[in-house]
């Protein structure tokens, strides 16, 4: 395995390792998103320490290389909702939100690009870095 594909692993990985324990230590506002979103309340907090935990998990398979695709898909799953609930720009009105939940969104949807990537790559691509 390449020092690249070392090193553009833990890039991909590592961010979601801290922003999903950040998640699952203090659930805060983004309980509130969560039952916006459409999660009943009694379950919003619950969901958002579980989306946390599997950004968590998957971010560190991404990271060391073990079970990485399995670890990306799960990754690029947690995002969904988490890009949908937290930088929804369709609805605000005032446009510097708009505009910074634009670019939140698109940055959220490069990443899924990048996990698709790792869940794209098959065992014999891997082997041959």
């Amino acid at each position: 395995m390449s020092l690249l594909s070392v090193l553009s692993r833990a890039a991909l990985g590592v961010p979601f390792v801290y922003l999903g324990y950040q998640a699952v230590k203090e659930p805060g506002p983004r309980v509130a998103m969560a039952s916006n979103f459409g999660i009943p309340e009694e379950y919003a907090d619950t969901a958002v320490r579980a989306n946390g935990a599997a950004m968590v998990l998957g971010g560190l398979a991404v990271a060391t290389g073990i079970f990485p695709r399995l670890g990306a898909a799960a990754v690029a799953g947690a995002m969904v909702p988490t890009t949908l609930a937290g930088h929804a720009f369709w609805k605000d009105s005032d446009p510097k939100a708009k505009a910074g939940n634009l670019t939140q969104f698109l940055k959220n949807l490069g990443l899924v690009g990048g996990l698709l990537a790792v869940v794209a790559t098959s065992a014999k691509d891997s082997s041959e870095d």
